[in-house]
């Protein structure tokens, strides 16, 4: 049982008044452990311990080298911590064991070392020639406190695209977890504990939307980072712009792959097909549900996957044999539920999958399903069901693959599966994505922009572009 009262603030954990939150197992219903839902005093105390901690605390006048130090002690007690975190985002989320060591864990201590590199050589200041003569000095300076807010699918792994940054630029942090899965986060304050933070870098607040927006319209808070829903992406967006507040927003995706028709169909690519729709029991936001493939090898490629996905093991999260995990909740399962039952009954073909598998009755568990037959104007191509389902659409050519991928509301993430590297990467450049992984299901790189066209958001994560979302630049004119 992991239990957490109140709200971390300035280096340590203050008994609140809030609502206790119970967190419970995904996959048996059994409770984990619980936090305190923060109260608006709450939150008030943990900006004012921020803003305290970034404008007169010791973190005010660190060099880059000592906040780049800071992220790799940072790196370190998390990878200290790697089994038991693992085993809590395990068992919060749902989260394959084995794929938690690296998927959840991994990428987590992947994010902060190479964070680590880029402070250090990220350019903080310039002298230029002044445009009317004379010399200008350019400083990038930390944006202030900023309100971080959580999905629960990958928790850790985007703090640290959140912290990482954002530390590096000199600011502050008020991290709010989601209510489903709170407690990883809670438990990485003894990883900050231990890196030698000073107080008040690095705040927790718990809670459910009230907490959010009491974060979101605290004035005291300069930006706003936050990854979630496109629903509700758009209402901080509009609260933030109501008060000219900064925000970046990693929203939903319906990421294409693009199977062209020189693949060669080896144990590797589908195998890389299967993962890029399934990690994480397919609650990844760049999972890429739609594969899209070539009306000349179409049977091919649905017997191919039908075979793979048939195959995987789905049971007990904490079992390091199991492959497909539950769902986060019940609501989250009749949901996906229904959008593939109503699929079928407008003539899709449920390849495989489709059912609650037999004797997970305890949890929110959905079978590994391909639906294929599938118009990309359909409902189930359309919208994010994040869940282990995949959708297979046929296309005429190379120029109605990229039509039919870009013909998203969406544009986070994509792939392209071909023999010929060249042409996977003209294909590529046409598509209207934040980014394209070509023959791999993993479209993210650490020291790279990562986010999102159209409504999977605005700004960008990741690489020196994420440093530029928490700096303001201020011109000395000379």
């Amino acid at each position: 049982m992991h239990d957490y009262d109140g709200a971390y603030i300035s280096g340590k954990w203050r008994s609140g008044t809030g609502e206790r939150i119970a967190v419970c197992s995904p996959a048996d219903g059994s409770i984990l452990g619980h936090v305190t839902a923060a109260t608006t005093g709450d939150v008030d105390a943990a900006v004012d311990a921020a803003r305290q901690a970034g404008t007169s605390g010791p973190w005010a006048s660190t060099t880059a080298a000592e906040r780049a130090a800071a992220i790799g002690r940072l790196a370190d007690e998390v990878q200290a911590r790697s089994g038991v975190l693992a085993d809590l985002v395990s068992a919060e989320v749902g989260s394959p064991r084995k794929w938690a060591s690296f998927g959840q864990i991994g990428v987590t201590t992947g994010v902060l070392r190479t964070y680590q590199k880029i402070t250090e050589d990220f350019v903080f200041e310039d002298t230029r020639p002044s445009a009317t003569g004379g010399q200008v000095l350019v400083q990038r300076l930390p944006v202030g406190v900023v309100g971080a807010i959580l999905p629960w699918n990958a928790p850790l792994f985007t703090a640290a695209l959140k912290l990482a940054p954002a530390l590096a630029a000199g600011c502050t942090v008020v991290l709010k977890p989601s209510p489903e899965a709170p407690l990883a986060v809670s438990m990485f304050t003894e990883a900050v504990e231990a890196a030698g933070l000073p107080d008040g870098v690095i705040n927790i607040v718990s809670g459910d939307v009230a907490t959010g927006e009491a974060l979101v319209s605290h004035p005291g808070v300069d930006k706003i980072s936050f990854t979630g829903s496109t629903a509700a992406g758009k209402k901080i967006g509009a609260a933030c712009a109501a008060d000219v507040r900064r925000c970046v927003l990693e929203l939903g995706g319906k990421s294409a792959a693009i199977v062209l028709d020189d693949v060669v169909l080896d144990e590797e690519t589908v195998g890389g097909l299967v993962t890029g729709v399934m990690a994480n029991n397919g609650q990844i936001c760049v999972a890429q549900t739609r594969i899209l493939v070539p009306g000349s090898r179409y049977g091919e490629v649905v017997g191919a996957l039908e075979a793979a996905v048939g195959r995987m093991k789905i049971g007990d999260p904490a079992d390091r044999g199991t492959q497909i995990g539950p769902v986060i909740n019940r609501a989250a399962r009749d949901r996906i539920e229904a959008v593939v039952a109503r699929a079928q009954s407008g003539g899709a073909r449920i390849v495989t999958g489709g059912v609650r598998p037999d004797g997970l009755d305890s949890g929110w568990f959905i079978a590994p399903t391909i639906v294929a037959d599938v118009d990309n104007g359909a409902e189930i191509a359309r919208t994010e069901l994040f869940g282990p389902v995949a959708v297979v659409i046929a296309y005429r050519d190379d120029d109605d693959a990229v039509a039919q991928a870009n013909d998203s509301d969406y544009g986070l993430a994509a792939a392209v599966w071909s023999a010929d590297r060249a042409r996977a990467a003209r294909i590529a450049a046409r598509l209207r994505v934040g980014s394209v992984s070509i023959n791999s299901p993993g479209p993210i790189d650490f020291g790279s922009p990562f986010g999102g066209f159209k409504q999977s958001g605005i700004g960008r994560e990741g690489g020196p572009e994420g440093i530029d979302g928490f700096v303001e630049s201020r011109s000395i004119i000379f």
